[in-house]
């Protein structure tokens, strides 16, 4: 197979090396220098971390990939499914947070991984926001029936209430103030907006949130799935209570 000269080209952009490239999204030197040289095509996972690693679309990189799967219809925004959310690239929220300029939602009911998989999470979203980009934090109300009945089902000893009152209080270190709401309408599922890249979480019977599967869409087009979701963030918003 011919060499990937998009990929190369990306690679001596970033002033990356292909050992360093694969340590970032932990792979093998030698399969990164299959997909340079011989024009290997990565599976999906890793094509979605490599170009958020070189900040590059994956139709940039790998557009013979795109031209032998086009999708025309809704679908062409769909990034990536995962069986659950623990299963996404270890840093893409990391990323997505670091990348973000005009927007960063946060519609989890709780938050409460962010902040363990972030490094200086508050810091870097109070930055954000004081940088002018539109920040907020839907989160679980703590006192409603739902969250105790959602308790009941999850029955872990790190309960909704006390991982709420720790988002909370990591919220409260940033610099600059954070919005916040409270609401019980998206216990079942989560959505998370960065810029034009959404994450969706579904709750799967009694499980955790880490547990739930979880949607990965980038915008394409106006009235895509994005934007449906990105507009069930703003009513779920809209209808929310100020904390």
């Amino acid at each position: 197979m011919p060499r990937n000269d998009f990929l190369r080209e990306a690679l001596t952009t970033a002033g990356l090396t292909v050992s360093q490239l694969a340590e970032k999204c932990d792979v093998d030197a030698k399969t990164v220098e299959r997909w340079v040289s011989r024009g290997r095509l990565p599976h999906p996972r890793s094509r979605v971390r490599v170009a958020s690693v070189l900040g590059k679309d994956v139709d940039v990189l790998w557009p013979e990939a795109v031209r032998r799967a086009v999708k025309l219809g809704a679908d062409r925004e769909l990034v990536g499914v995962y069986a659950r959310r623990s299963e996404l690239p270890r840093t893409l929220f990391r990323e997505l947070i670091e990348g973000a300029r005009s927007r960063l939602l946060f519609g989890g009911y709780t938050s409460y991984f962010v902040w363990l998989e972030v490094p200086n999470a508050a810091e870097t979203i109070g930055a954000k926001a004081q940088a002018g980009a539109d920040v907020r934090f839907l989160l679980g109300d703590p006192a409603s029936p739902v969250t105790t009945s959602r308790d009941r089902i999850e029955a872990t000893p790190l309960n909704l209430a006390t991982r709420i009152a720790m988002t909370r209080a990591e919220i409260s270190k940033s610099a600059t103030p954070l919005a916040v709401r409270l609401s019980d309408r998206h216990v079942g599922m989560s959505v998370w907006v960065f810029d034009n890249d959404a994450i969706v979480a579904t709750h799967i019977g009694g499980a955790l949130g880490q547990d739930s599967v979880t949607l990965h869409f980038r915008r394409r087009e106006t009235g895509g799935p994005f934007s449906r979701y990105l507009e069930h963030f703003d009513a779920l918003w809209a209808d929310a209570a100020a904390e």
